[in-house]
């Protein structure tokens, strides 16, 4: 048999276990193409303008190069070892360590770079598709065109050629250093087997159970207690971050065996097969891939919380924007206001004005503040009940407005409670009566921190005892327009475009259009890195069941000679892949959630619809591994007899 026809029996024999690795890489090449050509298409101007669109594009394929690196070099060390008998045997009848070699670069780079192909074919297609994914979301209206670039195909063929090349030395390097008998030893020595549990298997689940519990609460408490300054912050999430990512590595290595060893020991050793053929087999094999599982669930809790946080800033960007801006537009000068509202009513656009005059003091509100000790003050701006459309506030009665969640967590501020206006001579002692999310002032006017609304009366009095320093460089006067005729918002912006108007002179529709294209743009780039993670995660998950699947084969062909039906086996099968996914996932989910949870007022209003939609769109994609590995176990099973 000639070198050539052994090269193509291994590829028709191995093909089948290759498939969902030829998919990923299909998947990598035509999803870095397309990134790459996205860098080079004059379609791109239209982002680039606001948000350096391919800059970022161009950041996040460097990304991509990372996650699929890894993923070919990992996957490829799974191949390698799988064909490690098949080595030796090459070695037993007289093949060189040189010619096996050759024969497997003739295999991967049949296989590389025919997957390589097709990918760039694919990239290539899919390219207008991904650019109009991406103006869906920017909300951009601009013609996409099939556009192919020279460089984007060069950069593609350079950066896969790198990698091809890092495999072949992996694989040179491998067979190499093995003898014909350690080949022969490599698959029996993949997994790390563990006998019963010790003292210190024990200690080490109940410390990373403890872990990733303590992690949990240190977020839950890093913004909802006292206020820290950066370089606590900065502790803070440093601590929280070694104290889970070290938690998810010892749960994996003892408190998963922990626990069900504690399942096993309360049914007295008496398991049915299904509890043998899932609980047994995962107490004994996920120590052994603690590391490997602690990386995808990091990484997997990483892409959830960062698509979930972009999703939650872009989905209640509109929401945000008129907390932050309470009327259409903002003005701080009289004329700019009544040179924008007289160019409106040229155009038949008719408009309501809100004029207020905040004026700044300060505040001992330590009786209604959590976490403040006595005679603490609160500098505030103040406004009176009658700058503010229906509301009627009594005399020595206090509302604050403008209590956002991002505010709401940083100053914590009870609803009812005794408080003291100071001013420069004298102290009004008032009774706060309730907050009110609803906007009155831009941030601009308010430094981040509520207006507090009063009677007419004693914001007379106020004005009369002001303290100059406190108003000394602080805006005086606010315009608020409203555009009356809702469907003429956009044609009014028109007109405050091209009038260029800059701050303190503010949009809500501009505010609004700038998150959604920055949250957009980052979700789009975050979402596409994340799809190709999970793929590439799946597929090493699903590798890791092939080899499981094989190397219990003969446990199979034992229990069907001894009468279990292939239906016995299988849902024995679907109870170990559903913990075996099932646990990084869930897992991966309840760290994304303690991490969007702790801090996702700072990017948007709304909370849960965004977190859910990410949550079960990543966890349905993930699923199909699962089954995947299902329907590879029934053919092992199949074939076992």
């Amino acid at each position: 048999m000639s070198l050539n026809q052994i090269i193509f029996r291994n590829l028709r024999k191995n093909l089948k276990n290759y498939y969902l690795y030829v998919f990923a890489l299909i998947f990598s090449v035509a999803l870095y193409f397309s990134f790459a050509t996205l860098q080079y298409d004059p379609s791109m101007d239209e982002v680039e303008q606001s948000t350096k669109g391919a800059a970022a594009i161009g950041a996040s394929s460097v990304l991509l190069v990372v996650i699929v690196g890894i993923f070919l070099l990992y996957a490829n060390t799974i191949f390698i070892k799988r064909r490690s008998k098949e080595i030796g045997l090459f070695q037993l009848i007289g093949l060189t360590k040189g010619r096996i070699f050759r024969i497997l670069t003739a295999e991967n780079a049949i296989l590389y770079f025919g997957a390589m192909v097709i990918g760039v074919l694919i990239g290539f297609i899919g390219s207008k598709l991904v650019l109009m994914i991406l103006f869906k979301i920017l909300e951009i209206e601009a013609i996409t065109k099939l556009y192919f670039s020279p460089l984007a195909l060069a950069q593609t063929v350079a950066v896969f050629a790198g990698l091809y090349v890092l495999i072949m030395l992996m694989n040179y390097t491998f067979i190499r250093a093995q003898s014909i008998l350690s080949l022969f030893k490599v698959t029996s020595t993949a997994e790390q087997r563990i006998g019963r549990m010790s003292f210190g298997q024990i200690v080490m689940g109940l410390l990373g159970i403890g872990l990733i519990a303590y992690g949990y609460v240190l977020s839950a408490r890093m913004f909802s207690g006292e206020v820290l300054d950066m370089q606590q912050l900065m502790y803070t999430m440093l601590l929280i971050l070694f104290s889970v990512i070290l938690g998810t590595y010892l749960f994996y290595k003892g408190s998963v065996s922990f626990v069900f060893n504690l399942i096993r020991k309360s049914k007295q050793g008496y398991l049915s097969i299904n509890e043998v053929l899932s609980l047994s087999s995962i107490m004994f094999r996920m120590k052994s891939n603690a590391l490997l599982l602690t990386i995808i669930t990091t990484v997997s809790a990483l892409a959830i919380g960062m698509l979930s946080l972009s999703y939650i800033a872009y989905y209640s960007a509109e929401a945000q924007a008129r907390e932050s801006i309470p009327e259409d537009f903002s003005f701080a000068q009289a004329e700019v206001m009544e040179s924008f509202v007289s160019s409106l009513k040229e155009k038949g656009i008719e408009v309501e004005v809100q004029h207020r005059q905040p004026i700044y003091i300060e505040i001992d509100a330590s009786q209604v503040m959590h976490d403040s000790s006595d005679g603490e003050m609160l500098s505030s701006s103040v406004i009176s009940d009658a700058m503010v459309g229906d509301l009627d506030v009594k005399p020595g009665e206090v509302v604050f407005m403008g209590y956002g969640n991002v505010v709401r967590q940083l100053i914590s501020i009870e609803e009812q409670g005794p408080i003291v206006l100071h001013g420069l001579h004298q102290a009004l002692d008032q009774q706060l009566v309730g907050t009110s999310k609803q906007g009155v002032l831009p941030t601009y006017y308010t430094k981040g921190t509520p207006v507090a609304v009063v009677d007419e009366t004693v914001y007379a009095k106020l004005v009369q005892d002001l303290d100059p320093k406190l108003q000394k460089g602080e805006p005086t006067d606010y315009y608020g327009v409203r555009i009356i005729d809702r469907g003429k918002t956009e044609e009014a912006y028109g007109v405050f475009q091209s009038q260029k108007l800059e701050v303190p002179n503010f949009s809500q529709i501009e505010m609004r259009n700038n998150q959604r294209t920055t949250m957009g743009l980052i979700m789009f780039i975050v979402g596409f890195l994340g799809l190709t993670f999970l793929i590439t995660s799946g597929c090493i998950l699903y590798f890791k069941q092939m080899n499981e699947g094989e190397e219990e084969k003969d446990s199979y062909t034992i229990l069907r000679k001894i009468g279990f039906t292939q239906g016995n086996l299988l849902g024995g099968i679907r109870f170990k892949q559903m913990f075996n996914f099932g646990i990084p996932l869930a897992v991966g989910l309840s760290h994304s959630y303690f991490a969007v949870k702790s801090g996702w007022f700072f990017f948007g209003t709304e909370l849960v619809t965004p977190m859910v939609i990410v949550m079960i769109v990543y966890a349905l994609l993930y699923s199909v591994f699962g089954l995947l590995s299902v329907w590879y176990y029934k053919r092992v099973i199949r074939e076992s007899l």
